[in-house]
């Protein structure tokens, strides 16, 4: 469906207003444009490019992790309510990948998960005590990776935290179950 430019802005705000992730190739290939034309729209609505949009996010909420610093965690914050929940992107790149089959190496699916489920405890320090992991499809090389994280439940200083990755058609990838013990400065 051709739409005028007006429809066309209105509808590309919407969207990334629901999903801040899209390219602009994704975005000119749904609204069978060009690049320059998605890059225009965006610019006439101060819409940040992707990179920009995503570097903002993250840095809001990274500042409020209390388990590790900002830079310990693999891939970018996007969200994050610390105690609950965290989501955070991970681009993949030829230097995490085998070289024979382009396939991503699985230690940084799982130190994007890792991270982003300790970055959402609620505690200062904690140290793994549990990992179930599960690789549930390969991961290819430049492949967009969302990992979203809950804490689904605290025992005894026992921090239970279940994270999700999905590529970029939405397809569940890995997922984690973790616990964490909330540990004292004395222990350490």
């Amino acid at each position: 469906m051709k739409r005028n430019k007006k429809q066309r802005q209105s509808e590309l705000k919407e969207m990334l207003e629901k999903d801040p992730f899209y390219t602009d190739d994704e975005l000119a290939e749904y609204f069978s444009v060009s690049i320059q034309t998605i890059r225009l729209d965006r610019l006439a609505l101060n819409i940040p490019e992707l990179r920009q949009r995503m570097k903002s996010m993250a840095e809001k909420n990274v500042t409020k992790v209390k388990t590790i610093s900002g830079k310990e965690i693999i891939g970018e914050v996007i969200d994050l309510d610390v105690g609950k929940l965290g989501i955070s992107i991970l681009e993949t790149t030829a230097e995490m990948a085998y070289r024979k089959t382009n396939i991503v190496k699985g230690h940084f699916v799982f130190s994007q998960a890792e991270s982003l489920a300790m970055a959402v405890v609620d505690a200062p320090l904690v140290i793994m005590a549990v990992a179930n992991i599960k690789n549930i499809e390969p991961i290819k090389l430049k492949e967009r990776l969302i990992a979203k994280a809950e804490v689904v439940r605290i025992r005894n200083k026992k921090h239970y935290v279940h994270v999700k990755v999905y590529n970029k058609q939405h397809e569940e990838v890995f997922r984690g179950k973790f616990i964490f013990n909330e540990i004292e400065k004395g222990e350490i």
